[in-house]
């Protein structure tokens, strides 16, 4: 993994990287065909490297995890999913003017 980068998780690698993971986790889910993720992309990088070594940030194109998509739910794109201990703490479905802050926000609630 790229300090400070995303990570493209799929309905294969899942488990390990979300869900067995040791520090709280962002997943955005998005597809390349989504305006709305084009626009949110940028803003899920840069928390990759503001919170770098405290949440792993990942990143499932509902394309490829499509089971997992599902499984959690997403019927709109983007939603950012926040994990903690393999379970969902929190969720942002759209992006709002206030997308930046809120996702920090409720990083910053989960983060020790």
């Amino acid at each position: 993994m790229a300090k400070g980068k995303s990570i493209e998780v799929n309905d294969t690698n899942f488990e390990v990287e979300v869900i067995n993971s040791e520090i709280p986790v962002l997943v955005d889910f998005w597809a390349p065909w989504c305006g709305a993720c084009r626009t949110a992309g940028p803003i899920i990088e840069k928390l990759a490297g503001e919170y770098d070594g405290k949440v792993k940030v990942c990143k499932l194109s509902v394309d490829d995890g499509g089971q997992t998509a599902t499984k959690y739910s997403v019927m709109s794109i983007p939603t950012i999913i926040l994990f903690e201990n393999g379970k969902v703490v929190d969720q942002v479905v759209g992006v709002m003017p206030s997308f930046e802050s809120d996702i920090k926000g409720k990083i910053d609630s989960i983060i020790k």
